[in-house]
């Protein structure tokens, strides 16, 4: 069976399945993010279904919000984060997931924006940042697979993936891949415009004038990003179904460890660490793999 049928009933199947279990698969990595992260410190923690219940409470809210624009940009943030998923496994352009998943990200820093409080401002301030951080990467990731495929369409590139080893051949976007991961899952050190962790500061950045039904949308955004990001590297590894799943969850819990293991770092350290890591360890590769590709 081919999970990237092209027939418009296997498109249309795959983007339900996308729409329907990615925020249930999402919330239970999300509870079981926070169980492994008490065993960590020596807690018990709570249960993991934990997420869908503090999710159903925030529904259950009275609606608040400073401004009408600050509610229309977080529909939008998650709207297209959806959208973003659903092409993904439709089996369309990498370059225009990568497009529309940098759009997303800008509703939500335009969320942020929309308010006056300036612990909103500094979060999306450095939202910003964090996706000058990591855009490179995502789109270097995107290059790679095309000069290996010769192809940007993520069902040619599956197909790819399962008839070679695609990850021997991109070892160095691979890990640069993982390295940004880091931000994208908002983890220490580089959580730096919002926090999930109550001791790091009093606010929460970008989040700090949402509340209610609004802030149940940004979370349950995050769990369809991170469903997407991980569908990612499963893509590396699609030459063997076991080994993606298992690979892509040893990086998320490897992320929880990263998570639990250091403090935050300026945005200064993270910009220019994610650049220079960028430049070492995914453009040699490209560079590596056009002199191979040559001979």
């Amino acid at each position: 069976m081919n999970p990237y049928d092209e027939s418009v009933a296997g498109i249309v199947l795959r983007v339900i399945a996308y729409v329907v279990l990615a925020p249930l698969a999402g919330g239970l990595l999300a509870g079981l993010d926070r169980k492994v992260s008490a065993w960590m410190q020596g807690r018990v923690g709570p249960p993991v279904v934990q997420p869908f219940y503090d999710v159903a409470k925030l529904l259950s809210k009275e609606k608040i919000a400073v401004n009408r624009y600050q509610n229309f940009f977080v529909f939008l943030f998650l709207l297209y984060m959806i959208f973003t998923g659903s092409l993904f496994f439709a089996g369309a352009s990498i370059l225009i997931v990568v497009f529309v998943l940098v759009l997303a990200s800008l509703f939500f820093v335009l969320a942020g924006f929309s308010v006056n409080s300036p612990y909103s401002h500094l979060g999306a301030e450095r939202e910003l940042i964090q996706v000058l951080a990591y855009d490179p990467v995502i789109i270097i990731l995107a290059i790679g697979f095309y000069v290996v495929t010769g192809t940007f369409n993520v069902g040619s590139i599956y197909q790819a993936s399962r008839e070679g080893f695609l990850v021997l051949h991109l070892p160095g976007i691979f890990a640069a891949y993982l390295y940004v991961l880091t931000i994208k899952f908002r983890k220490s050190p580089f959580d730096l415009s919002m926090s999930h962790h109550a001791h790091q500061e009093i606010v929460r950045g970008l989040t700090t004038e949402f509340s209610g039904p609004h802030l149940a949308l940004i979370e349950i955004a995050h769990w369809y990003e991170n469903i997407l990001l991980l569908a990612l590297i499963y893509l590396f590894f699609a030459f063997s179904p076991v080994i993606g799943v298992a690979v892509a969850l040893i990086a998320y819990f490897a992320e929880v460890f990263v998570d639990n293991a250091f403090a935050r770092v300026k945005w200064q350290v993270m910009l220019a660490s994610t650049w220079v890591f960028t430049i070492t360890a995914g453009v040699s590769n490209l560079i590596i793999l056009h002199y191979l590709l040559r001979r």
